[in-house]
């Protein structure tokens, strides 16, 4: 998920999603519509799409010479998970809190076999054998 908010950190990576969220785009016309905000070269475009493409929030397909990009949907979802999760706290820790009492209770288990072990309840000790 790291990635993905790396990815999004960037204004002109917004930019590019906002501009995919109308549909598929190709390279040019995305350069173009950058262009009106930012100076930027069709390199540079190309890097940014590529750090999206990457971090899952976009797709790439050839078309010809062409590369249309467009919204990974899947991508935008698993963000989106992420941070609905935010808004449930108690959801997002259920799972690291399960393992905690899981934890605590094999330590709570280990702790009664040594206690048994040292004498009180252990094998040939002078309680079993009355």
């Amino acid at each position: 998920m790291e990635g993905v908010f790396e990815a999004l950190g960037d204004p002109v990576r917004r930019h590019l999603l906002e501009l995919l969220s109308a549909g598929e785009l190709p390279v040019g016309a995305l350069v173009t519509a950058v262009g009106t905000r930012t100076a930027v070269t069709q390199p540079a475009v190309s890097h940014h799409l590529k750090v999206l493409r990457e971090a899952g929030l976009v797709t790439v397909r050839a078309q010809g010479q062409r590369r249309l990009y467009a919204i990974d949907e899947a991508g935008v979802a698993a963000a989106r998970d992420w941070l609905d999760a935010l808004r449930n706290p108690v959801e997002m820790l259920a799972q690291p809190l399960d393992a905690l009492a899981t934890e605590i209770s094999r330590g709570q288990r280990e702790r009664r076999k040594g206690q048994q072990n040292n004498g009180r309840g252990a094998p040939g000790s002078a309680r079993e054998a009355g």
